[in-house]
């Protein structure tokens, strides 16, 4: 359950995100950007240089679908490290979540230094997950964005192009926002 207000605010808040990046409220929003201005960094299992070539290979072929992106902290610095596996829409949803805890200072409950690097890595419990998923999904797909989409006619698979995101997320976003049941309602908007 989210505190009252919450879904609110995670609108407002991706609004806020899009001022700063200078897009409109129904623009794409690339998550990476968004990483740039909160100055987290980003980067790949490659890109880590203490990380085993075999771990590496690991990370990217034998658990590549049991991990999507983590955050761990150096000192008061943020950085993500992501699954570059994955599909990009995977990455930027991914991505998209681990930066909805950072903007909803969300304090792990669990979190644990590694031993060789000495770097933090965080976990949370259900309702932060929860509410990082929305703030993600808001991030992503805001509510003017969804409605801007069905009013230009865009079919579901030029509005995942467009935005970065999949087909899930898309469909996800739609039900959640109420978009499509108050297009049909109002009649401006019939599915393909």
């Amino acid at each position: 359950m989210f505190p009252r207000g919450f879904k609110t605010w995670a609108e407002q808040t991706s609004a806020r995100a899009r001022q700063q990046l200078k897009l409109s409220p129904h623009s794409p929003m690339d998550p990476f950007a968004l990483a740039g201005i909160l100055d987290v960094s980003i980067l790949t299992p490659a890109e880590l240089p203490d990380l085993p070539t075999k771990v590496h290979h690991r990370l990217l072929t034998e658990f590549r679908d049991h991990w999507s992106a983590i955050t761990v902290m150096d000192g008061s610095h943020h950085l993500i490290v992501t699954n570059s596996a994955h599909p990009s829409t995977r990455q930027n949803s991914s991505l998209a979540h681990e930066l909805a805890h950072i903007i909803l200072g969300h304090e792990p409950s669990l979190m644990f230094i590694t031993p060789k690097s000495g770097l933090a890595i965080r976990t949370h419990n259900d309702e932060q997950e929860e509410q990082a998923n929305w703030l993600a999904g808001a991030m992503l797909l805001p509510r003017d964005a969804l409605l801007g989409i069905r009013r230009r006619g865009m079919s579901d698979e030029e509005a995942c192009r467009e935005y970065g995101v999949s087909a899930a997320m898309l469909k996800f976003r739609l039900n959640v926002t109420g978009v499509n049941v108050q297009l049909r309602r109002g009649g401006r908007w019939r599915s393909k």
